[in-house]
């Protein structure tokens, strides 16, 4: 496999649709010509594959460069009980950092109640205490799922800093949710992954995820609000998708080490089915609508061959 550089900057015409879709009124997005939406039974107008080169099959949906898009892949109850077992069991397992551990020390929920839902949203004790007192301040458990908590990792810890996996052996990767991603991406091992916790407003910055010792196949499982998804491998090929809940990329071929970014959450698109999660079974019931609000993306690849 050949060594690409992490800190290389991004061809120019990605980054000017990236910058696009960032600007873009939320009001136009519906409209836009180029947005690619496979839900719902769509197919690709002839206009997209004169707009983007890459040039998607109709049929299946799989870009000729090795993107394959499957909307509508996880049915709701999959849907809920993947979100509550990365958000309560996953998250509160203090083997899987954050990015609040960069500057805080994190206390976890205690063992009998393994959810950082647990905690009333009222509640104003400090959840999170920083590392200089000086630069940062403590934070409530409000103040933490409501917007600071941006990620966590699962398996391997990548580490954001030194854009790298460490050499000690990673904790393991969830079984339940490893199980059910490798029965349909059967090429792939799941043995990390970073989820991300998105609010309106929030992006991810055009990157490659070239850490990686092999060339296999990544998987993104999309859950929560809609967002833009940008991806190119050049700039004469680039697509913008509009990603929903329960649906997934699979980037595998050229596309595995293809630029890509989420230049746009587009708030109240929560399916109603996830709008009141975690408010399931009677629990959690102060945390009521938070998801109505969030997009939860988890993105899981296979460290090596």
């Amino acid at each position: 496999m050949q060594h690409l550089d992490p800190h290389q900057r991004p061809p120019d015409g990605i980054r000017h649709v990236y910058k696009k879709y960032q600007k873009m009124k939320a009001t136009d997005l519906d409209g836009d010509e180029v947005i690619v939406d496979l839900s719902d039974g769509a197919t690709l107008p002839d206009k997209t594959r004169k707009c983007h080169p890459m040039s998607m099959s109709m049929s299946m949906r799989t870009c000729q460069v090795g993107l394959h898009i499957l909307p509508s892949l996880l049915p709701p109850q999959t849907q809920t009980t993947l979100l509550s077992c990365l958000l309560h069991r996953d998250l509160s397992n203090p083997a899987h950092l954050t990015n609040i551990h960069t500057h805080y020390n994190l206390t976890y929920p205690p063992q009998h109640t393994p959810s950082f839902f647990s905690t009333s949203p009222s509640s104003c004790t400090p959840i999170a205490n920083p590392l200089d007192p000086a630069i940062h301040n403590a934070l409530t458990i409000s103040q933490l799922l409501n917007k600071k908590l941006r990620w966590t990792t699962l398996g391997g810890q990548y580490n954001w800093t030194a854009k790298s996996y460490p050499s000690s052996p990673p904790p393991p990767f969830p079984s339940d949710i490893k199980a059910l991603l490798e029965s349909i991406f059967a090429d792939t091992k799941a043995e990390a992954a970073i989820l991300n916790i998105y609010s309106p407003g929030d992006t991810l910055s055009v990157h490659r995820d070239v850490a990686e010792s092999c060339s296999t196949g990544l998987v993104s499982v999309s859950l929560g609000c809609d967002a833009i998804f940008v991806i190119g491998t050049s700039d004469d090929k680039i697509l913008a998708l509009r990603l929903k809940s329960g649906g997934a990329v699979y980037m595998s071929g050229e596309s595995r080490f293809a630029w890509h970014g989420v230049p746009r959450i587009v708030g109240g698109t929560s399916p109603g089915f996830l709008e009141d999660w975690p408010a399931v079974g009677g629990e959690f019931e102060d945390w009521r609508g938070w998801m109505g609000g969030k997009r939860v993306n988890l993105n899981v690849r296979q460290m090596g061959e």
